[in-house]
């Protein structure tokens, strides 16, 4: 791996006007942090990179890179770019190691986190960074949100998370308050009961969609988010189609692979996939086949009823599957919404914000994907440092 990284790091053109640093949604300082590594200054462009995102090591395995640095590095457009993902990992992962400095002077505030997804931990990292007393709420038994329960092992070990969470947030003295969701036993005004003098909330989206057809509440069915939070307890035969074909279905898809099905089927409704490159042609290479142009009209107990998206009249066909997972992206439960006297959420149970995070009440702000829908994380963390900064300053101006 060492060699490797060296070898890409050395093709680095160093740009004056660096394209893959514009290309990424965080803007991580590439060229900066690439020529301390080849200085042997290993430690001060590890420190670089967590410093712009917490969440680096995460986003070095899990972002689309040919869409996003790699995809805008000068030297792709006539050869191979310079695969920053694989440097970013060695020098965050070989970094995090060292970091154990404990938490930083508190400023005598606290501020609350709800949620632990890439949002809720960047905030909560960086406002304890400013000497906020920070607690976080997560509804599940452990940290991590989507990162944990959406996205599988393969990509993002679990181990990572569990770093993460004993070097960002116990170190720094972050309390975590597990299989406790705002909304229930504990509201809001609690909260500011208790001495909050922010609330962030950063729930992530984890209501399916649903096909609204005949069959979709049969037993053999099931939805990709909640076959994603736990797959072991899935039983699903050897036969499944997956419908849909963004990202997360892909996950679906090679984890069922992965846990023993034999022939699966990704069904798009267009010509082509959602999904990024890198993903679907991971799946192709692992055994997915893939039908395009194909509307779900009905699930029996054979299979799924398809027909063409153009001309649905007279082009039904069953195909058949012992399980069908429905992956169509998620919308957020309004739980807090319904609890919460004075938080706006559009149609669809978004949270309403402004660019800097602010909802209707000015005490609690929002980003992530309870307000963006179902977004990449590289981009949760990014909207999610601005927020950070406006609720420093918010708590500030009312002291």
């Amino acid at each position: 791996m060492a060699a490797h990284v060296l070898d890409e790091a050395n093709r680095c053109l160093n740009c004056k006007n660096p394209q893959c640093q514009k290309g990424c949604p965080i803007h991580t300082p590439i060229p900066s942090v690439i020529r301390l590594m080849l200085e042997g200054r290993l430690d001060e462009a590890g420190w670089k990179l967590f410093e712009n995102n917490p969440l680096t090591t995460v986003c070095s395995l899990i972002c689309d890179h040919e869409k996003q640095c790699e995809g805008h590095c000068v030297l792709g457009k006539k050869g191979a770019p310079v695969h920053f993902s694989a440097i970013e990992n060695y020098i965050s992962s070989t970094y995090s190691s060292k970091m154990v400095k404990g938490p930083a002077s508190p400023n005598g505030m606290r501020a609350a986190i709800i949620g632990s997804g890439p949002a809720g931990l960047t905030i909560a990292v960086l406002l304890a960074r400013k000497g906020y007393q920070v607690t976080i709420f997560e509804s599940k038994d452990k940290i991590g949100g989507v990162l944990r329960y959406g996205i599988p092992e393969f990509r993002l070990p679990k181990s990572i998370l569990d770093d993460f969470e004993y070097r960002h947030l116990r170190l720094k003295d972050i309390k975590v308050r597990p299989n406790t969701a705002v909304g229930g036993a504990i509201s809001i005004e609690d909260l500011l009961r208790d001495g909050y003098k922010s609330i962030f909330i950063g729930t992530g989206v984890w209501r399916p969609n649903t096909l609204h057809i005949k069959g979709e509440t049969l037993g053999h069915v099931h939805y990709g988010i909640h076959y994603l939070n736990n797959p072991d307890s899935f039983h699903l035969g050897e036969r499944v189609i997956v419908i849909g074909a963004g990202n997360a279905a892909m996950d679906v898809a090679r984890t069922a692979m992965r846990k023993g099905v034999r022939y699966l089927q990704c069904f798009s409704r267009d010509a082509s996939v959602a999904a990024s490159k890198s993903e679907f042609d991971y799946a192709v290479l692992e055994g997915v086949e893939f039908v395009y142009g194909k509307i779900p009209v009905e699930i029996t107990d054979e299979g799924v009823i398809f027909a063409d998206a153009g001309e649905t009249k007279g082009t039904e066909k069953l195909y058949p599957a012992d399980s069908v997972i429905v992956s169509i992206s998620q919308g957020p439960r309004n739980q807090l919404v319904r609890t919460t006297r004075g938080l706006d959420a559009d149609a669809c149970g978004l949270l309403v914000t402004d660019d800097s995070g602010h909802t209707s009440r000015p005490e609690i702000f929002a980003s992530g994907d309870v307000v963006n829908g179902a977004r990449t994380v590289v981009e949760a963390v990014a909207h999610s440092k601005k927020v950070a900064e406006a609720m420093d300053l918010y708590i500030k101006k009312t002291m």
